[in-house]
């Protein structure tokens, strides 16, 4: 006799290919509204969407490998990488633990954006970490540095130097070690 309910793996595997067909929906029509709050005012118990050109259950292991093209959306927020792996529990219901991109790794929200070599976004503790060649930029002005640290539940983000970031050609900055930047100061007419 057959069991009428399919088994778990085969329900999550389902899960797995009707999100990411509803994320690349998702992702398209969402680019077409603009955000104006930044990634620290991020709501991070929104549902998260995801798309790529493979998707890997590991369904032992309690993770999902997402690559080529990856795409994550959650509240207006998106992180872009090649290569991302997904971390979960699974107690009756799947719960996102952390999410860790690699590969050119961009985060953006409305007009902030934040790039760097990797990503590691925490839900748990509600933190998104990036390292490597970080680059910070909202509107015209930009922080770079070695790793950013955006806690979202407190709002505050930290750019901190170190020897595998900073941005070399600056004068003044041999570019390793050092937190550097530019911001846009607003023009007054002169009477």
């Amino acid at each position: 006799m057959t069991n009428p309910t399919p088994s778990r793996g085969l329900r999550r595997t389902a899960l797995v290919w009707g999100l990411g067909g509803f994320a690349l929906t998702c992702a398209l029509a969402g680019g077409m509204t603009l955000n104006a709050q930044g990634i620290s005012s991020h709501d991070s118990s929104a549902p998260v969407n995801y798309a790529a050109d493979r998707i890997e259950l590991q369904d032992r292991e309690n993770r999902v490998i997402l690559s080529g093209n990856v795409v994550i959306e959650q509240a207006g927020l998106t992180v872009r990488s090649a290569r991302t792996l997904v971390n979960f529990e699974d107690t009756g219901s799947l719960s996102i633990q952390r999410i860790t991109a690699t590969g050119g790794v961009e985060v953006t929200r409305g007009d902030e954006r934040a790039s760097g070599d990797n990503a590691i976004y925490d839900f748990d503790r509600r933190i998104i970490t990036m390292a490597g060649n970080v680059r910070l930029r909202r509107g015209s002005d930009t922080l770079n540095g070695g790793r950013l640290v955006i806690d979202l539940q407190s709002g505050l983000s930290s750019v901190d130097g170190s020897a595998a970031g900073g941005a070399p050609g600056v004068s003044g900055s041999s570019g390793k070690g050092r937190v550097t930047g530019s911001f846009v100061v607003p023009q007054r007419d002169k009477k």
